[in-house]
């Protein structure tokens, strides 16, 4: 799972070309925390098919706005640089997010 801060997150998310599943997460945010080993595992079974990335959003503040990310924990799926799907909150969790992850693989 790739590590993103704001001087890559445009090349690695929204220049990439087809899916990427971005995991926006804080140090301060304790489901963020919980969710990070489940998604690590989903990278580890669909990282072939798939590209995952991981945010620290205390460190990219400005970037996390202008994607909309106004809660944690969010896991977004972005095609060909546009977020075309998202979990938020109570719903990011590891089975709702593999359950989007399967609609675009």
């Amino acid at each position: 799972m790739l590590a993103v801060d704001k001087s890559t997150f445009e090349q690695e998310v929204l220049n990439a070309e087809g899916y990427v599943v971005v995991d926006f997460w804080s140090e301060g945010c304790e489901p963020c925390k919980a969710l990070i080993p489940h998604i690590e595992e989903l990278a580890g079974q669909y990282g072939e098919q798939i590209k995952f990335c991981k945010l620290d959003t205390t460190k990219a503040r400005r970037l996390a706005i202008k994607q909309k990310i106004l809660g944690l924990p969010v896991i977004a799926i972005y095609k060909d640089g546009e977020k075309i799907d998202e979990r938020v909150k109570e719903e990011a969790t590891k089975a709702k997010v593999e359950e989007m992850i399967k609609k675009y693989i």
